[in-house]
């Protein structure tokens, strides 16, 4: 079983749709809860560095945003192991990549140190394993795939729920040091989730096939033909503009309710407000994108999510006391929920399976830029202000450009594309029509007795339906 052709997704391969794709789920879960709550949940190591190493808030804060680089920027170059190795090597390799970060981590002298270690090694860990459980995801689920993207995002707000007080446990406990070594060692449950991505094995008819798909896929590590598909394109202008505002509110709000003089106990609870109702929104919103009469408009779905969560940063920019910002983390939770469970069912609804692993490594590394300039440029806005307001309606403008351009780019670009083809075919219809009509009686003859003859040969045939735009999805 070759590691390139098994992750070559051979088109004879049926997603199962269930079985061991349960278990492929659970280890995205897994990994999902990791990649995305882990930046955060570090952050409550970040005092004690501050008090060890005598240094400023912003230099601790630098190790978050390191991992959510690496997570990001990292996308092409796990594309390309991908590619090459398969997806469970990839994945052992970053298990212990990331677990080997923290623990060398928990010896370190240095914030810089810190920064290679923590940030770099065990994010470029996160982003080996993120990246190929989405592609077995995507592997093992078809009819049932915008369920199991619903429920694998939902590992995002439950770990980040259970990560935070168990780091302040381990704080409190162990010391940063300790705590360190321990998430080193829970880390370790990446490799245990790698385990179970078993690459699809090919039907025994493609046995002879082997040799030549190892060579085409050997020769395209990295597929950037996916840049010929004007939806893939307007996908990632849109999800880049998208996450310039996505993340700015989850990290402002809590300074928010501060700043409006409430206590940091009542203002962190807002987080865990925001991450509840985040937990639901994923599985649910899955569920209904999962729907026939939805899943063929599966993008408009997802514009009316960024819309939704642009609208909900406008109006909370208008929060002047604590219960208007419950009431904004319970609207931006659910609208969070639906563009984290949608985000990467419309990709693989665009680009397909076969080119997914390229096209994900390319829009993370498009997103990763936007990720480096959105919270920042916001503190330094804030900075300018002095206001939360206005932080937040640059936000919420920033997500709902992002919605405009998706839609409108999908209604008048690729609409007319799919248009075109079902033109050639009237045309084509047309001249075969025109030459019947040309025919001599006995030409006429000669067709229904060649016919006749073919439905006797090849009975197997008959009744085989052409596709096309009009009636595929």
């Amino acid at each position: 079983m070759g590691a390139v052709v098994a992750d070559d997704g051979p088109s004879g391969v049926k997603a199962p749709d269930g079985g061991w794709g349960w278990a492929v789920l659970f280890g995205c879960f897994i990994i999902t809860g990791f990649s995305y709550a882990f930046p955060k949940a570090v952050s409550v190591f970040f005092k004690e560095l501050i008090r060890e190493f005598g240094i400023g808030y912003s230099d601790t804060a630098w190790i978050s945003s390191i991992l959510l680089a690496m997570l990001y920027g990292t996308g092409p170059l796990c594309s390309v192991c991908v590619n090459r190795f398969g997806c469970r090597p990839v994945m052992l390799v970053g298990g212990l990549f990331a677990s080997m970060g923290m623990v060398i981590a928990s010896f370190c002298t240095s914030i810089v140190q810190i920064y290679l270690t923590a940030g770099v090694i065990t994010g470029l860990g996160l982003a080996l394993n993120f990246q190929p459980s989405l592609i077995m995801l995507n592997r093992y689920f078809d009819k049932r795939r915008p369920l199991a993207n619903g429920l694998s995002a939902a590992g995002s707000p439950v770990f980040l729920c259970a990560l935070s007080p168990l780091g302040q446990i381990l704080q409190h406990e162990y010391g940063w040091r300790g705590g360190f070594l321990i998430l080193g060692g829970m880390l370790l449950n990446c490799c245990v989730c790698g385990a179970l991505m078993r690459p699809l094995e090919p039907p025994k008819k493609a046995e002879a096939t082997k040799e030549p798909a190892e060579k085409k896929v050997k020769k395209k590590l990295l597929d950037f033909s996916v840049f010929k598909d004007s939806g893939f394109v307007i996908y990632t202008l849109a999800a880049s503009i998208m996450v310039l505002g996505l993340f700015v509110p989850p990290v402002f709000v809590v300074s928010y309710a501060k700043d409006l003089g409430y206590q940091d106990t009542k203002a962190a609870f807002l987080l865990t407000i925001l991450g509840f109702i985040d937990i639901f929104a994923r599985p649910i919103c899955g569920m209904v994108a999962g729907l026939k009469w939805v899943r063929p408009r599966c993008v408009y779905l997802f514009s009316f999510a960024m819309i939704f969560n642009g609208f909900t940063d406008l109006m909370g920019s208008m929060s002047v006391d604590y219960g208007g910002l419950v009431v904004f983390c319970i609207f931006f939770g659910i609208s969070y929920g639906m563009v984290g469970a949608l985000q990467f069912e419309v990709l693989m609804a665009i680009v397909g399976t076969q080119k997914f692993s390229s096209a994900i490594g390319l829009v993370l590394l498009a997103e990763a830029m936007a990720v480096l300039i959105g919270p920042p440029s916001a503190g330094k806005l804030l900075d300018a202000t002095g206001r939360y307001m206005f932080v937040f309606i640059i936000a919420g403008i920033e997500v709902t450009t992002s919605a405009l351009v998706l839609a409108l780019g999908n209604f008048f670009c690729i609409k007319k594309k799919s248009e075109e083809p079902h033109t050639k075919e009237e045309a084509a219809e047309r001249e075969e029509l025109n030459k019947c009509e040309n025919k001599t009686p006995e030409d006429a003859k000669v067709d229904s007795i060649e016919v006749e003859q073919f439905l006797k040969d090849e009975p197997e045939k008959n009744g085989e339906v052409v596709t096309n735009p009009e009636t595929c999805v």
